[in-house]
């Protein structure tokens, strides 16, 4: 009977395993302790499962001090009560949605492996004791500390990563090294970098081979992924998006890949509770424009104060690009928005004409993404009536506002990643919608103490916007609420839910077969729980 009842527990065990590891992944393996952060802030939440596991660990501690012998009811109640913890965290996960899926990559594997044997020695361990209470009870600690297990896993395994990385780093040099003609374009930004990688490289093979990296792969990993398993020798021109946590990494992907070209999309406040200050986010992204060679190209938002402002220490050549700002050397003038896209005119500085591009794209940010691709695009070449097809025929990208129809619904699909800047535009975006237009949001995320602040100033900005707010998560969309009230916007239509899964149900039910336009600014992924 009391191996009997372990089988709740192994099910429930071997789940919470696969759910700690895929944070661990989300948050960099505990690089700059980020798992570490967020294990303490779940254990602090004490979700239902993790309150049931008290509970139990409770009843043994109570069962030890009277020294009770465990029986059958004993039994009985350690099989229940982990099938209950074990459903809930099943029903939790369902009701949840993931921005980023587990990957069972090589380290993943690797990290079973070691995890596995950390397991194996804790039940071994536990079969020299005696009392089944006690083995128990240390069953449902190691259970409620796993995170901590796999941070110790991940201690363990540093070695071999390191070793492992630094094998691959060198077959990633040695193949750059060997492809004398390829032409390497960096691009960073807090924001707009997988956009703007995706436009340049849908323009760029107008005329060229052009590898943008895959996905999201900003990181050494990603980037020496890209090289030894994508780049080929039929591709002319590698397109490499560069994301950081903090300062010198930037430079660091430039010394493995040595781009000549780079485009800086904008500098915000993303990040900011791990690069520290903006100060350092400014300096950090300014690192791919400072690693250009004398003979580089670098292209900066004359829009953006943060660059404008800068002190460069490159005397390489620099393309700026700009909406509002005149003095640009390529600009977008006559922006027009509506449901099916974007028309808007492009002056070129020495070139008295203008030309109007047309794109299936939405948002000012898309156009500064754009406005990059061509002052880029025009160096490498290409006429603008190859640009203008290019730009026609350029797709969104996956939830950066992407329009999705579901009948009487679109939704504008901007829930990647949202930012002060972005989340205005989008708001701006669905202001020009027709029918009945509603916004569904967590809020921002990683914005250190100026999270208050610019969540409340997110929420002023809706007045004007939309019809409908929903709220995801009471706590973590207090400050929009907050700032709906200063502005007077309709409790009545303000809404407050506990999932996205809920939210998409409420959206229906609003739209009642209307035409409706749904805004999803940021989504509620699983490290963001509350």
């Amino acid at each position: 009977m009391f191996y009997i009842s372990l089988i709740s527990y192994f099910l429930l065990l071997i789940y919470s395993y696969k759910k700690s590891l895929h944070m661990a992944q989300q948050n960099l393996y505990n690089d700059d302790h980020r798992f570490l952060k967020w294990t303490i802030k779940d254990m602090k939440s004490l979700k239902n499962p993790l309150k049931c596991l008290l509970v139990v660990l409770i009843t043994f501690i109570i069962l030890l001090v009277f020294k009770l012998e465990a029986n059958i009811v004993t039994y009985l109640y350690f099989f229940v009560v982990c099938l209950i913890i074990f459903m809930q965290k099943v029903k939790e996960s369902r009701q949840s949605d993931t921005k980023i899926k587990f990957s069972v990559t090589a380290r993943v594997k690797r990290q079973i492996i070691t995890n596995v044997i950390l397991t194996g020695l804790f039940l071994f361990a536990l079969s020299y004791i005696k009392n089944r209470n006690l083995i128990y009870l240390l069953l449902i600690v190691y259970e409620i500390l796993l995170n901590f297990v796999i941070m110790l896993s991940i201690i363990i395994n540093k070695p071999v990563e390191k070793m492992v990385y630094l094998s691959y780093k060198t077959k990633a040099i040695n193949k750059l090294k060997g492809m004398n003609n390829l032409k390497v374009i960096g691009i960073t930004g807090s924001y707009g970098k997988t956009s703007s990688k995706n436009i340049l490289s849908d323009i760029l093979n107008v005329k060229y081979n052009a590898l943008p990296s895959p996905r999201n792969f900003n990181t050494p990993y990603g980037l020496i992924i890209t090289v030894n398993n994508h780049l080929d020798k039929f591709d002319d021109i590698l397109i490499a998006e560069m994301g950081a946590y903090k300062v010198g990494e930037i430079k660091d992907l430039c010394d493995l890949v040595k781009p000549k070209y780079g485009i800086l999309t904008r500098i915000g406040t993303a990040h900011i509770e791990i690069f520290g200050s903006q100060e350092n986010i400014q300096k950090g992204k300014f690192e791919l424009i400072e690693s250009l060679p004398s003979d580089g190209i670098g292209v900066l938002n004359g829009d953006d104060e943060l660059q404008v402002n800068y002190k460069l220490k490159n005397d390489c050549k620099i393309i700026w690009v700009g909406i509002d700002n005149k003095d640009v050397d390529v600009r977008a003038t006559d922006i027009k928005t509506s449901n099916k896209g974007t028309t808007f005119n492009v002056i070129f500085k020495g070139d008295k004409n203008k030309y109007e591009f047309t794109t299936r794209l939405l948002g000012y940010a898309s156009i500064y993404n754009i406005l990059a691709s061509l002052a880029l695009s025009k160096e490498f070449g290409l006429t603008v009536d190859q640009m203008k097809k290019a730009v026609l025929g350029v797709k969104s990208v996956e939830h950066r506002l992407e329009l999705r129809p579901a009948g009487n619904i679109t939704y504008i699909d901007d829930s990647y990643n949202s930012n002060p800047v972005g989340s205005k535009m989008a708001l701006e975006v669905l202001k020009d919608m027709p029918g009945l237009r509603i916004v569904m949001t967590p809020g921002m995320v990683e914005l250190g103490d100026k999270s208050y602040e610019l969540n409340k100033k997110f929420g002023t900005y809706m007045k004007d916007s939309c019809d409908v707010v929903i709220l995801v998560g009471e706590k973590i969309t207090k400050p929009i609420k907050d700032g709906l009230k200063e502005v007077k916007f309709d409790d009545k239509n303000i809404y407050v839910v506990k999932s996205t899964k809920e939210a998409f149900n409420l959206v229906k039910s609003l739209s009642n077969g209307k035409e409706s336009y749904c805004l999803i600014e940021n989504d509620l992924p699983d490290i963001y729980n509350e």
